[in-house]
């Protein structure tokens, strides 16, 4: 969602992309795409299964936020175990239905360890920030767009 943040630049942007998936449109397919944009970390095995299409379809590839591209403040679980997390969330604390940890088939098994994207897909551009930039999301896309790539200013980078 950061990319809103571009504010009415996303008008210029929009005379010259055409936005696919995004939560902008809730389209739920993957096409084929010039450049792709994603953030978070990784989570689940749905996110896994997400990515390695959304790469298969993506001939550039951008990782947004410092989520996607360190796993950002979900990461903070990974020096402690799965199974104790969920115990302790679900069995521990008060309003849990039941006290059960949730096992329906339908929910997306949870990783062991929250992941950064590039340690599952190659990525081709990174954009850090949490949140990133407006300034470097127009500069990163801009210069996809024409054709160039430099290396973002250290001005433009910032954490919250």
């Amino acid at each position: 969602m950061s990319i809103l943040d571009i504010d009415e630049r996303l008008f210029t942007l929009l005379d010259k992309v055409e936005f696919d998936r995004s939560p902008i449109t809730d389209i739920k397919e993957v096409g084929e795409c010039d450049v792709g944009i994603i953030e978070g970390g990784l989570c689940n095995a749905e996110n896994v299964e997400v990515l390695r299409e959304f790469r298969r379809r993506c001939k550039v590839l951008v990782a947004l936020g410092a989520c996607a591209i360190n796993g950002g403040l979900p990461a903070q679980r990974n020096h402690l175990s799965l199974p104790l997390l969920l115990q302790e969330v679900y069995r521990s604390e008060p309003g849990a239905e039941y006290g059960l940890i949730p096992n329906d088939p339908e929910l997306p098994l949870p990783l062991n360890k929250v992941h950064p994207l590039h340690e599952v897909v190659r990525i081709d551009h990174f954009i850090p920030g949490c949140p990133p930039s407006a300034d470097a999301i127009w500069q990163v896309l801009t210069g996809l767009l024409e054709g160039r790539e430099h290396p973002l200013d250290h001005s433009l980078i910032h954490f919250d």
